[in-house]
């Protein structure tokens, strides 16, 4: 992996806030016997398509996480690490703050330790070949699909979220959640920025790639963190 700023690049930028209110200290807690956010780390070092890794972070453990693992770490400041900064400004952010002039940004949550090898590589490669603004990775709703969602008034009334009279899971049609594993941008698109539009950083063009439910953890309760040290511990056992 090269830390060169050629236009040709790949560049991963890792999120990893220090405030969490859900989880203290989240992406530095232990899981799999290493710290959250490294797992990350190594996944995109391990993607063959990612040429640079930046860790974006406001906080120190996590920069010392980032850097003992090898990579560059750009320190975020105040007005992007609160809790209601967006994503996507602390991405551009660590873009431009590094000089790169990338084409394709990478977009990484460090609280995800674990995601299907090969992903971040499918989420890019699906990105040049599509000729699209983004890519992201979702998984397909299973029992919590929307069509049998209620609403709940202050009186403890059930209503229907959406009226339908399906009653079997194999007729529901098809919906899809992002589940956090990967988002493939363009470099013109994440610096697309509409008022009144907190997403105008995918673009028009955005794709998606799937991935089997629950494939993905996303850690944001200590039951996330404990399902995540399950799998990587089933994991390691497999391998052994």
């Amino acid at each position: 992996m090269s830390e060169s700023k050629d236009v040709d690049e790949v560049i991963a930028i890792v999120i990893g806030r220090a405030g969490s209110k859900g989880l203290p200290r989240k992406n530095a807690l232990l899981v799999g016997g290493i710290p959250m956010i490294a797992h990350t780390i190594r996944a995109a070092k391990q993607a063959k398509c990612v040429s640079r890794i930046i860790v974006s972070t406001d906080g120190t453990e996590i920069a010392d996480i980032a850097r003992s693992e090898g990579v560059q770490v750009c320190m975020r400041p105040a007005e992007l690490a609160h809790d209601t900064a967006t994503v996507d400004s602390a991405v551009r952010h660590a873009v431009e703050a590094c000089a790169s002039r990338s084409p394709v940004v990478v977009m990484l949550y460090g609280n995800v330790p674990v995601r299907p090898c090969g992903l971040i590589d499918r989420a890019v490669e699906m990105l040049r070949s599509t000729g699209a603004d983004s890519v992201q990775s979702y998984y397909r709703v299973g029992k919590t699909h929307p069509f049998w969602m209620s609403t709940l008034d202050l009186d403890g009334r059930v209503g229907a979220f959406v009226e339908n009279r399906i009653y079997r899971r194999q007729e529901l049609p098809p919906v899809y959640m992002p589940d956090g594993g990967v988002i493939a941008v363009t470099r013109e698109s994440l610096f697309t920025t509409r008022e009144g539009e907190p997403h105008a950083f995918f673009g028009k063009d955005r794709r998606g790639i799937e991935n089997p439910e629950g494939a993905v953890i996303d850690v944001d309760t200590a039951l996330d963190l404990a399902v995540a040290e399950a799998m990587l511990s089933a994991a390691v056992s497999l391998a052994v």
